[in-house]
């Protein structure tokens, strides 16, 4: 059967949605066709099982998550202290949460891939380059702060995210950023660097 690739990536890109609101228990299939418009059996003629359907959305909820090439230049300009590793933190804080339902979906996805080796597999490598992206980029940027402040960051960052999109009345606006700050400055810290 010809398959159509923007049709299916609308199919993932639904499937996250469904992820995000349902849980992992109502990603089925029909739910899938019903969030995308499409006729029945649809997402069935696009991926071969669930298992499919779960490492398929792992994959794509990352792609988008991805900043812009706009965005990665604009981090690259002007001095490179703490203010504006703080300033990269506050747009990929913001970036992230943005996207609500692919950092929930994620999250799902996250608790299933305990059960699913393939998933498991699949988020693994993903986060692994992603982890190893942000290093590098890190070391190139002439940012101040080394390689643990980066993991630290991804680590501190992650969670108030998790807080910001699952009980968003814990932190205000206000709060949230100057945590943000606050990682920024104390991982630096950590490290022995000042500035800023």
């Amino acid at each position: 059967m010809r398959r159509n690739p923007e049709r299916r990536q609308a199919l993932i890109d639904a499937a996250i949605e469904v992820l995000a609101r349902e849980g992992a228990r109502g990603l089925t299939f029909r739910a899938v066709d019903a969030e995308a418009a499409v006729p029945p059996g649809t997402a069935s003629n696009y991926f071969a099982n669930r298992d499919d359907l779960f490492t398929q959305v792992g994959g794509r909820i990352y792609e988008r998550l991805l900043p812009d090439e706009a965005t990665i230049a604009r981090g690259r300009e002007g001095v490179q202290d703490e203010a504006r590793y703080a300033e990269l933190m506050h747009e990929l804080v913001d970036r992230v949460s943005a996207f609500n339902s692919g950092y929930l979906a994620l999250l799902e996805l996250r608790l299933e891939a305990t059960r699913r080796p393939e998933l498991r597999a699949v988020l693994t490598k993903r986060i692994r380059e992603d982890i190893d992206a942000n290093i590098g980029y890190h070391a190139t940027s002439g940012l101040p702060g080394d390689s643990t402040s980066v993991v630290l960051l991804y680590l501190a960052l992650n969670w108030l995210i998790v807080e910001r999109l699952t009980l968003p009345d814990i932190f205000t606006e206000q709060e949230v950023h100057d945590l943000v700050d606050a990682a920024v400055r104390r991982s630096l810290a950590s490290e022995g660097v000042t500035g800023g």
